[in-house]
């Protein structure tokens, strides 16, 4: 999907780079497959603030995708590509032989009128869904299952893939866009083919207005508030942050070099972590 980059003819036009959307073939949604989506604004069930600088944006309705591509044995047509605002590919519209109607992540090169099946016995080709233990080493894969019959949950963005690198006992090493090398069950699944809309990457904003309809606020760093407010405020003028143990967020949890990831019952299914990739 080409990009192009807007005249300037305001500020805000002047560093703007869009899509053209030129693969997308279908302007209305499937009403079928949508639902209501209504914002949160940063509230949990309690309605609490627990992400800041999020409200507001442009109305939208939720597309219902088809993660799991359980419909075995029945092949579909590709009969649209449309835009979704909920993600950052695209998606196509499939119809099923028996006249069912689906939502997929759509692969890279994947056009209008293409075959594309699920289950074992499915073609190696983009679009096309099957159990990790039926795709073959070196083959790039995106919407990856971590348990059986969940659904894809790993590597769904624009431009995304990961690959296939070995394969012993019951489980695959994938190499995933992070640079992980992770192992999944032979029995999950995966789409063959690259997730769509690589050059989501080159698209610039040009303008204030453009965060607001996403759902962004203006975010006010800390170091320009007051010492109630965040313990990076206060001070005359321009002042250092001056904390020995380095930046911290508005409750005072380091913010810098410190890992997230807290669950710690599947650590022996990675077999090389991210960090260690890009060091080398």
């Amino acid at each position: 999907m080409p990009t192009r980059r807007m005249k300037p003819t305001s500020p805000g036009r002047r560093h703007m780079i869009a899509a053209t959307y030129s693969e997308v073939t279908k302007k209305k949604p499937e009403k079928s497959l949508t639902a209501p989506l209504p914002k949160k604004g940063g509230r949990n069930h309690t309605g609490r603030i627990t992400m800041k600088n999020r409200g507001g944006g442009n109305k939208r309705r939720y597309r219902i995708i088809d993660f799991k591509r359980q419909k075995d044995g029945v092949e579909a047509t590709v009969i649209a590509i449309e835009y979704d605002p909920n993600r950052t590919c695209r998606i196509a519209l499939l119809e099923y032989a028996d006249g069912e109607k689906r939502y997929i992540l759509a692969p890279r090169n994947l056009a209008v009128g293409t075959k594309v099946s699920n289950g074992e016995g499915s073609d190696i080709l983009p679009g096309n869904c099957l159990a990790l233990r039926n795709i073959p080493l070196g083959t790039l894969v995106h919407n990856v299952e971590l348990q059986p019959g969940k659904g894809g949950q790993m590597v769904r963005s624009a431009g995304n893939a990961a690959q296939v690198m070995a394969k012993e006992g019951d489980y695959a090493t994938l190499r995933l866009p992070s640079g992980e090398m992770r192992m999944v069950h032979r029995d999950c699944r995966a789409t063959v083919g690259e997730v769509g809309n690589a050059e989501h990457e080159n698209e610039q904003l040009g303008k204030a207005g453009k965060n607001r309809g996403l759902g962004r606020k203006p975010h006010v760093r800390g170091v320009v508030m007051s010492p109630r407010d965040h313990p990076h405020g206060g001070g005359e003028a321009k002042s250092p942050i001056g904390r020995k143990k380095g930046p911290v967020d508005r409750w005072g949890n380091k913010a810098l070099g410190r890992r997230t990831r807290k669950n710690k019952r599947t650590d022996g299914f990675i077999v090389r972590r991210r960090h260690e990739a890009k060091k080398r």
